[in-house]
């Protein structure tokens, strides 16, 4: 099989979507997750694919499969049953600057727009465009993944002469569209045709009967059918397309379902229940090679890293590692139970995604996803999840974070950290880490919680809920719970602490106790810096923990602060944290300074 050559520049982006590398050095920063909907519950849950911590729950509104563009900022939670589509921004995004590519890391996010429709099914998406077919409609639906992430969807149709189950390939100005049998449209599609956003259809009709599956893999994109594969290419801006038979020497049988791959042009094709056929199309009717399974075939994914590699888990529960140039099985490793192929074709059985340096294959009868490293072949790990995992696709990579300092140049942080935005949110390495002196917290303290009682921060509540997902009602009962306390007043002068309840001072001299990292529900982290007490007063606390979203030693400029006297006791405390700004800031200033926060 040909193999496909990369530019230096492009070497540098293929490191950037995920891959090690020459190029790679200590400040590149690695971000893997998993998006992984359940076969019992209509959610989507998010999961952080190096640690294997859940950041987020979505509920959507019905069973789905996911989609992921090819930029990975998007994935799409196509719901057949309940007539839906709704798009999650995944939160990582990179950006190619040619000798290197940028990642910015964020909290994944449901958006507020989502497509209606009778029976949404096949997904679509191509150099940023995306055709969303629905079986009961007689138009498709082509869009912008740049209108979706700005949550105003530019919507153009074209028309596909009546309901069926189909597929639409989307370019700028055009789209592929697949023919309805004219005697029977509930049965497979019989062609397609190109046609523009006017009405109007662009050249010939080629035929494909029985045409079901679709892929892209470099600058092709194919359809299968009886016969063989429809490649479709771009010849001056409007698609063309060839038909492709299959090789003579092939025994009869056909492909129904598609994977492109990545790095190598090639398509992957089911060839009857238990082999594959792997296609290189530059070799024509010579590009066939057929790859027999041990049994029948589950599901199977290309390895966008490792170019030629893929990956088929079979109804044995064993994972098959198939070299595509060689077009044989390289390695096998028994992952799951049994997932017999007889019973209902919707029924929970494995799906299998690459992460990373992972293979992550979903186990949903018994609540797992089994991570395998794609080098040793060998079980590295498993992430418990609750439900039946099911679909499941992986977005992420390794890029540089970038900081700009002054409008002129940049400079490259560590993980997770964009500036010092990216570490106010809790995304850090643990090496940014430094020890602070208690002079970091010097000066008169007051609390802001009798400034939420007498709604002096309703404004702040106000501006919260016009961006966030609660009301400001429900925004000031949280911060009501977050900044209870009786000590309204804090001075720390030196090594000496004093805390003023009901205007009565508890005084004492701490020393640092060093600092500890803690990882929150959501998957951000924080630090407490963490205070013991070497002599003062009985009834002082013999440990405070300060936690100021800073991660290095720097001058606070407000804080959330833990107390008592058992210090791993504190550390679990996540939803009492009193508040103080300094003592001479008016109301109105601790107000703006809240907003601008």
């Amino acid at each position: 099989m040909r193999r496909l050559t990369l530019g230096v520049s492009a070497l540098a982006l293929a490191a950037t979507l995920g891959g090690t590398s020459a190029f790679a050095d200590e400040d590149d920063v690695t971000a893997w997750r998993l998006f992984v909907s359940d076969h019992a519950e209509p959610v989507v849950k998010v999961i952080d694919a190096l640690d294997g911590d859940l950041l987020d729950t979505f509920k959507i509104e019905g069973l789905a499969t996911l989609h992921r563009s090819s930029s990975g900022e998007t994935v799409f939670a196509v719901q057949g049953a309940a007539g839906e589509v709704h798009a999650i921004k995944s939160g990582i995004a990179f950006h190619d600057h040619g000798d290197h590519g940028d990642i910015d890391v964020d909290d994944a996010e449901l958006l507020h727009v989502h497509i209606d429709g009778k029976k949404p099914a096949h997904f679509v998406e191509l150099q940023g465009n995306i055709a969303q077919w629905f079986d009961g409609e007689d138009e498709v639906r082509v869009f912008s993944e740049k209108s979706i992430l700005g949550e105003k969807i530019d919507v153009r149709k074209a028309n596909v002469v009546a309901p069926h189950h189909g597929v639409a390939v989307p370019y700028q100005n055009h789209a592929v569209v697949t023919i309805p049998n004219p005697e029977d449209a509930s049965k497979r599609p019989i062609g397609a045709r190109v046609v523009d956003f006017n009405g109007n259809k662009v050249g010939e009709d080629v035929a494909c009967p029985g045409l079901h599956g679709s892929a892209g893999s470099g600058s092709i994109y194919a359809l299968a059918c009886d016969t063989g594969l429809l490649l479709i290419k771009q010849d001056g801006g409007v698609p063309t397309i060839e038909h492709l038979p299959y090789a003579s020497s092939l025994p009869e049988g056909s492909s129904s379902t598609l994977i492109g791959g990545k790095g190598l042009q090639y398509f992957i094709g089911n060839y009857g229940a238990d082999r594959i056929v792997v296609v290189d199309p530059s070799e024509g009717e010579n590009g066939f090679q057929l790859v027999q399974l041990p049994t029948r075939r589950v599901h199977f994914a290309v390895d966008p890293i490792r170019a030629k590699f893929a990956y088929v888990i079979t109804e044995d529960g064993q994972l098959h590692k198939v070299d595509v140039l060689a077009g044989k099985i390289a390695q096998s490793l028994k992952v799951t139970d049994p997932y017999s192929m007889d019973g209902h074709w919707s029924d929970p059985r494995p799906r299998v995604a690459v992460a990373g340096d992972n293979v992550v294959v979903t186990d949903p009868l018994n609540g797992k996803l089994h991570l395998i490293n794609a080098e040793s072949f060998k079980e590295s790990g498993e992430i418990a999840i609750e439900g039946k995992p099911f679909n499941i696709v992986a977005v992420g990579g390794t890029g540089k974070a970038h900081e700009h300092e002054g409008g002129q140049g940049h400079d490259h942080a560590h993980a997770h950290n964009h500036g010092d935005d990216q570490i106010y949110k809790g995304y850090f390495e643990d090496a940014q880490v430094k020890d602070r002196a208690l002079s970091d917290w010097a000066g008169d303290w007051q609390s802001v919680y009798p400034f939420l009682q007498d709604g002096t921060l309703d404004p702040v509540m106000a501006h919260k809920a016009e961006d966030g997902k609660q009301s400001a009602d429900e925004y000031k009962a949280y911060y009501a719970v977050g900044y209870k306390t009786d000590v309204e007043r804090i001075t720390i002068d030196g090594d000496i602490a004093t805390f003023f309840k009901d205007g009565k001072p508890l005084k004492a001299r701490y020393a640092s106790d060093g600092h500890e990292i803690l990882t929150y529900e959501k998957g951000n982290r924080g630090v407490r810096f963490i205070f013991k007490k070497v002599e003062g007063d009985a009834d002082a606390p013999e440990y405070f923990q300060f936690s100021d979203h800073k991660i290095a030693p720097g001058k606070a400029d407000h804080y959330h602060l833990y107390w008592g006297n058992d210090r791993a006791a504190l550390l679990k405390e996540v939803t009492n944290w009193p508040t103080y700004y300094p003592s001479s800031l008016s109301a109105k200033e601790i107000v703006e300074e809240m907003i601008a926060h």
